[in-house]
């Protein structure tokens, strides 16, 4: 007993066979094996011998320090977390030095991303070294701040480009995975954000975001918001808290906000003298009749005020069955726009891309046999088409109304000309990509760029 040292319940600890100058642990004798934060874990073999090969990020609400480590495996185990789930872990064994001793330990793999700090030291690490002065910390070794920022010195890149957030819901989604490979292309550190996993700290001195499990998301230079409709109230709140804390946006929550709205949007346009097909609005069943009769009669198109890809829009081709889907949709208190059908456009439209005040890219849709929806989602084909000049004027007056850097504006033909149908905040690439063939996601990444005065 007279040997043994006394440490505190939290202590510094140095590896040194991986490089890790010094990584902060929790001592906790209620576990038996130690265990360490590990990343990208991948096996590989060296002749016969199992190795494994991990990242570690030592600090703790620190992504950007990463030291990868390579092992010769010692055995996988059925671990029992801390919240009860089975999982089986990685075994490694080496060398860890706390303070002035050196001794080889057992340690398992683990996700500690959700975990305070990124190693325990668990109790066979501990029988025959230390007691637990619980009360206490740092008692083998302390570092202040400025020797941990010292020691990690070496493992921060320079940085050569910016860094960029998308925050999206769907990493797999071909615009999603486009934008991150354009940024990529073009030098700059990309990073996804769920908009599900990340959370705010609304605070005048300090205001934070954080993500998965309390890691304070570092600064961005700007931020692409690629926003569902059904996560456009989080995600707006999201927005305007990067744009608090200096981050550029490139699509504003208050845009995307408006051009999600449909009767909001439909009214700034009708305000700023943008043509768009007679649209009509009403609270009660009783103004069924007049309604229909306003926007011209069946057929006619019903809206739900926040759809996209052509879902929520239907077409009703009598006046009676007009009638029936509107008083359908207002007995169960859902807000629609009733717009006149343009026959003449015969299943088709235009989607022009806008980015910073240009029309870059334009697709025309035509619709599947049978359908009226000219979407691609919805079975639409899409070919490369050459606008007019007024229909360029229109897409890049609607997109200014709206103040979106970015938009897909659609476009309809009809007797009287080119009529607004309405303007998307978080436009596919897909489709207008392969029809035009124009490399639109590096064109989102330049207008970043150009805004951030970013020169290579």
């Amino acid at each position: 007993m007279k040997d043994l040292k006394i440490i505190g319940s939290e202590e510094w600890c140095v590896f040194k066979e991986f490089g890790i100058p010094a990584i902060k642990a929790r001592v906790d004798s209620g576990a038996k094996t130690s265990s360490i934060q590990a990343n990208n874990i991948k096996i590989l073999y060296k002749g016969t011998e199992e190795w494994v090969r991990f990242e570690v990020n030592p600090i703790q609400d620190n992504r950007s320090i990463i030291i990868t480590c390579e092992t010769k495996l010692h055995d996988k185990r059925i671990v029992k977390s801390s919240s009860g789930i089975s999982e089986q872990r990685f075994v490694i064994k080496t060398p860890v030095s706390i303070g002035d001793k050196t001794f080889e330990i057992e340690l398992t793999l683990a996700n500690r991303d959700a975990m305070e700090f990124r190693m325990l030291l668990g109790r066979e690490a501990l029988m025959g070294r230390y007691m637990v002065n619980p009360s206490a910390t740092y008692m083998a070794t302390s570092f202040t701040s400025e020797q941990i920022t010292e020691k990690y010195a070496p493992f921060i890149k320079a940085k050569s480009g910016l860094k960029i957030a998308l925050l999206a819901s769907n990493p797999e989604l071909y615009s999603n995975k486009r934008i991150v490979e354009a940024g990529v292309a073009r030098g700059h550190e990309m990073v996804f954000l769920n908009v599900e996993q990340a959370y705010m700290k609304l605070d005048a001195i300090q205001p934070e975001i954080r993500y998965r499990g309390g890691n304070i998301i570092d600064e961005f230079d700007a931020i692409i918001p690629r926003i569902r409709p059904s996560m456009t109230f989080y995600a707006c709140a999201l927005i305007r808290q990067f744009d608090s804390m200096g981050a550029y946006c490139l699509n504003t929550a208050e845009a995307i906000t408006q051009s999600r709205d449909k009767l909001l949007a439909t009214q700034l346009f009708a305000k700023h003298d943008i043509h768009i097909p007679i649209t009509g609005f009403a609270k009660s069943p009783l103004d069924t009749k007049d309604l229909i009769k306003m926007v011209n009669g069946a057929p006619l198109i019903i809206k739900l005020l926040e759809s996209t890809q052509g879902k929520g829009v239907v077409l009703a081709e009598t006046n009676k069955a007009a009638e029936s889907v509107i008083n359908a949709f207002k007995s169960v208190q859902t807000n629609i726009l009733v717009q006149e059908f343009i026959k003449e456009a015969n299943g088709q439209d235009i989607r022009c891309f806008v980015v910073n005040g240009k029309v870059v890219a334009s697709m025309q849709r035509q619709a599947a046999r049978g359908e009226f929806r000219a979407n691609i989602h919805q079975g639409g084909s899409a070919s490369k088409i050459k606008i007019t000049t007024e229909e360029r004027k229109l897409a890049i007056k609607a997109a200014k109304i709206l103040n979106l850097p970015v938009a897909g504006v659609d476009i309809i033909r009809s007797n009287k000309g080119p009529l607004l149908l309405e303007v998307n905040s978080s436009p596919g690439l897909e489709g207008i990509e392969n029809a035009t063939g124009l490399d639109i996601a590096n064109i989102m990444i330049e207008a970043i760029e150009k805004k951030l005065k970013f020169k290579r």
